[in-house]
């Protein structure tokens, strides 16, 4: 064993422990303490006459539409959703990154060096060996490695917001296209019933122009309103289909898997032209028995009621408003990472090794091989201060750019609340009416079909009602999936619904097994140590 001793005199360490000394009491933070933008001005109530939310539900709103597979389908969209999947790993990613700024507060440089040579001089070799220990620390006298560690906390708690949102998102999206498919269903099957209806007509208009009644072009009116009719399915059946596989996308899984989640449960058959006939001599289309009975044969989920107004302050919880402020927080801390090119960097820097060239074939001596050096040292960039100060400049620019982004971002969510606020209001109104209008189109329809059927009434007669019938019912459907989605719409603005999954692993155990087979990750992908982070936020702005 070799044991080497190196002696610092009495001065040069009293010198050395001043100069740390020195250094370390002179230790600042330059460049802006963040502070947050001033806040835009909010409404101080949304109108309550227009349509309002309670904040307590606004959490798992999804659950006021009282639907178990739209239950279900959210639950595994939080779960399985791969985006969502991707939002998690850049939590990691952020988590590392804000390591390694943590570690550049320790010496910057530890390296251990070696090597073993042999040099030829004219007819002399030579046997050349060293081994060194290399150390150098440049001191964060400017604070400029404590601003790396506030702009990597301000990217890490981004990126956790960021996950929020996309979680936000995608709860939004798997309720629209479920709205969307069901919508799409139930124009499908009023559709078929309709085709049935006009089916019969068509019948009924054959019959009375083999009896002379009538003329051909009645019968073709009738097929013709009829194959307009059929005409419109295989439109409605590509949007239920398309909605479908959004779902599917949206839920990590194959178009077919969803299709068995999306079976819809029993509902009760629309009349056929009989019923209607019957309705229509046995009770009003008014009566609350067939209002009721029409409602139960629906498919589209039924928004809830809104009762309270909105508190303002909600809109302010958006994820996405608070990965635009930490944005901006970290792009403060870039202000100061610039402004340290403008002072010295000092640093300490020592080496202790083995070095020794000796003639081959003798052996090496260790007496003579130690080498050592330590000392103080410093840098400055002392004839670049313009395209540093213009580096300074660009980063403040761009820091004030990102509050100028934020307080956009806040209007933006004000439009989008009071946006859907209006569509929501306003698309009930319609759907009052439009029930209103199927009701009285059902009536007319019942009367005419058999008014037509005693020879009361031409034909056209009939058509017409036939085709006001079909309209109507298709137009009320298509008003009801837009109540639900504009709700959807509500409180997707107002960034409710990831308190919900809160508990959720950002990443999921088997993903986390693959990435540790391959990696040494430490506690780095612990679930107590990222849902930490997590939690961790609402201490951030």
């Amino acid at each position: 064993m070799i044991i080497a001793t190196i002696s610092i005199t009495h001065y040069a360490r009293r010198w050395v422990t001043a100069w740390m000394l020195l250094c370390l009491v002179g230790c600042t933070v330059i460049g802006p303490d963040y502070v947050a933008p001033p806040s835009v001005a909010l409404p101080q109530e949304w109108n309550a006459e227009q349509a309002t939310a309670q904040a307590s539900a606004s959490t798992e709103w999804w659950q006021l539409f009282e639907d178990p597979t739209l239950n279900t389908l959210i639950e595994l969209g939080a779960s399985q959703n791969l985006s969502l999947e991707a939002a998690g790993l850049r939590i990691v990613q952020a988590r590392a990154a804000l390591g390694i700024s943590d570690a550049l507060l320790f010496p910057q440089q530890q390296q251990v060096r070696g090597n073993l040579t042999k040099a030829y001089q004219n007819e002399q070799s030579f046997n050349a060996a060293g081994v060194g220990l290399d150390v150098g620390w440049e001191m964060d006298i400017w604070g400029k490695y404590a601003r790396g560690i506030e702009l990597s906390e301000a990217n890490l708690y981004a990126s956790i917001a960021s996950y929020r949102e996309v979680l936000v998102t995608i709860t939004a999206e798997i309720a629209r296209n479920y709205i969307n498919y069901r919508t799409a269903q139930e124009r499908l099957s009023l559709g078929l019933q309709n085709i049935a209806i006009q089916e019969r007509v068509v019948e009924m208009t054959q019959v009375q122009y083999d009896s002379g009644n009538v003329s051909e072009l009645d019968v073709q009116q009738a097929r013709t309103q009829l194959y307009a009719t059929q005409a419109a399915q295989p439109s409605l059946e590509i949007a239920r289909l398309q909605a479908g596989n959004a779902l599917a996308v949206l839920l990590g899984t194959l178009p077919r898997q969803v299709e068995e989640l999306l079976k819809a449960e029993e509902h009760p058959k629309p009349p056929d032209f009989d019923d209607r006939m019957a309705q229509a001599s046995t009770k009003s289309a008014e009566d609350d028995t067939f209002i009721n009975d029409y409602k139960l044969r629906s498919v589209i989920p039924a928004p809830p009621a809104l009762e309270h107004a909105i508190d303002p302050n909600l809109v302010r919880r958006r994820p996405d408003l608070q990965v635009a402020e930490l944005q901006a927080q970290a792009q403060s801390a870039r202000i100061g990472l610039s402004q340290a090119e403008l002072y010295p960097q000092f640093f300490l820097f020592g080496s202790i090794g083995l070095s020794d060239t000796v003639p081959s074939g003798d052996s090496f001596s260790v007496s003579n091989a130690v080498t050592a050096n330590i000392g103080p040292g410093f840098s400055w960039n002392i004839f670049q201060y313009d395209r540093v100060k213009n580096q300074v400049r660009i980063e403040d620019a761009r820091f004030q750019e990102s509050l100028t982004n934020y307080n956009q971002k806040v209007l933006a969510a004000v439009r989008e609340v009071s946006d859907a606020l209006v569509a929501y209001e306003y698309s009930r109104q319609q759907a009052e009416f439009n029930f209103s209008a199927v009701q009285a189109a059902i009536r007319a329809f019942s009367i005419s079909a058999t008014q037509y059927d005693n020879g009361l009434v031409t034909y056209q007669r009939l058509l017409s009602t036939v085709e006001k019938m079909t309209l109507r019912e298709d137009s009320y459907a298509l008003t009801r999936g837009k109540i639900a989605n504009n709700l959807v719409a509500l409180y997707k603005a107002l960034g409710g619904g990831w308190e919900a999954h809160s508990e959720h692993p950002l990443v999921r155990p088997e993903v986390i097994k693959q990435m540790k087979a391959r990696t040494d990750w430490g506690d780095y992908l612990a679930p107590e140590t990222l849902r930490g982070d997590d939690r961790g936020l609402q201490d951030a702005p």
